[in-house]
């Protein structure tokens, strides 16, 4: 009786995780000329699927998250490149047009006064509006509305497309280059490989397929989300502490006669609950997004409600459209709402080779795919920009300390 070994396929960089993520990082560095492949079982199907693709680093400041402020600057002024670099006639849904802030009651008034104080603090462009001044410009916002701002530099793109064109793209690449490594493996990623498998802190070398088959490469990119913190041969030590935070959201259609519903992302508060319509080029638009941790995956009867309740005091029109589709995904949250980003020092202080984390990234996913990818391919270039270092995926690890420190005034090294 022979024995069937399994299939080692080999590739120079591996991201498990085919979010828009995961695409991102393999679209930049296979850009920088790695041959790539990315591995999951259904990409793009998570949080990807629901993302209504706001990149709103203004309008989604939180109080004391100033670290995360400057990533998500950085990464809105990279999303015109990152978009110019698909190749041309890629649907991407990208629109530079301004956002729109509303309020609804004066509670809610008083709530984005504060919040607009928070934001020109940090040098941030918010331009108060009249109502009448806000009419002009979008003449379906209702009559109930107590305030209205406008942010110049918050935009939109569309995720779905986006990610299906990131696939295209980096099928197509691969066919142009003649590589033999597949670019795609839609299978689970179960464990990492390491060098000495008796060591989880000794270099990675590759991946586990849920079939049998390793994958072997230089470097491994664990952006799978949710999924990563249980991915077998995690260092020792490394804590991801990621939770699922659900959120509900709905994709109606505008009829013709009330076309168009709105030219610009809308956001507002009502009554203390955040709410959102974000318009799209087929003529529909997104409502989103509530925000619960209670473990239930499905749809929420109450958050459906309550996200067309409130969006119909911002644009009363809405109780006109057509629903299409109700989803709920669950996004990867972190303690401090950060993501976890970069290498992951061993019991030595030293990097772990062939092992970069990338996941956590919460409510920032679409907005932050540029400078994920960005830093990714530096890191792959032997080069780290201490300015992120702050964004460690072992910072929640205690005994995993690296031999340096982060210094926020401190250029690229290599």
């Amino acid at each position: 009786m022979s024995l069937v070994v399994p299939q080692i396929l080999t590739t120079e960089v591996i991201v498990i995780g085919g979010g828009i993520i995961g695409l991102g990082i393999a679209w930049e560095a296979q850009r920088a000329g790695h041959a790539v492949t990315v591995i999951d079982p259904a990409p793009a199907t998570g949080a990807t699927f629901a993302a209504a693709g706001m990149l709103a680093p203004v309008s989604e400041l939180h109080y004391q998250e100033d670290a995360l402020l400057e990533l998500t600057l950085a990464s809105a002024g990279r999303w015109p490149a990152f978009v110019a670099s698909l190749p041309a006639g890629l649907p991407t849904g990208f629109n530079t047009s301004p956002t729109l802030v509303l309020g609804g009651d004066p509670g809610d008034r008083q709530a984005l006064s504060d919040l607009r104080d928070v934001q020109l603090r940090h040098g941030l462009n918010v331009s108060q509006l009249s109502i009448r001044e806000a009419r002009a410009l979008e003449p379906m916002i209702g009559p109930q509305i107590s305030c209205a701002y406008k942010v110049e530099q918050d935009h939109q793109v569309d995720p779905r497309a986006i990610a299906e064109s990131l696939r295209a793209a980096l099928l197509a690449s691969a066919r142009v280059s003649g590589s033999s490594v597949p670019s795609f493996i839609e299978q689970a990623a179960t464990s990492l490989v390491h060098r000495d498998p008796n060591s989880t802190h000794s270099p990675v070398t590759g991946v586990l397929l849920a079939d049998g088959r390793e994958v072997h490469a230089r470097e491994v990119i664990v952006a799978n989300a949710l999924g990563s913190p249980t991915l077998a041969g995690l260092p020792d030590g490394l804590n991801l502490p990621i939770r699922p935070v659900y959120g509900d959201i709905l994709r109606l259609r505008v009829p013709e006669n009330l076309r168009p519903l709105t030219t610009a992302t809308i956001r507002g508060l009502v009554r203390g609950l955040p709410v959102y319509i974000v318009p799209r080029e087929d003529g529909t638009v997104v409502i989103g997004a509530t925000s619960r941790e209670d473990h239930n995956a499905g749809v929420s009867a109450g958050g459906v409600y309550q996200l067309l309740r409130d969006a119909q005091v911002l644009l009363p029109a809405v109780a006109e459209l057509e629903l299409l589709e109700c989803t709920a995904r669950a996004r990867p949250g972190t303690p401090d709402n950060a993501p976890l980003l970069g290498r992951v020092s061993g019991a030595d202080g030293r990097d772990i080779p062939g092992l970069i984390i990338a996941t956590g990234f919460f409510r920032h996913g679409v907005l932050l795919t540029p400078i994920a990818a960005t830093i990714v391919r530096q890191l792959l270039g032997n080069i780290t920009d201490l300015a992120w270092e702050a964004f460690r995926p072992d910072r929640f690890s205690p005994t995993l300390r690296p031999a340096h420190t982060a210094d926020p005034s401190a250029g690229p090294t290599a």
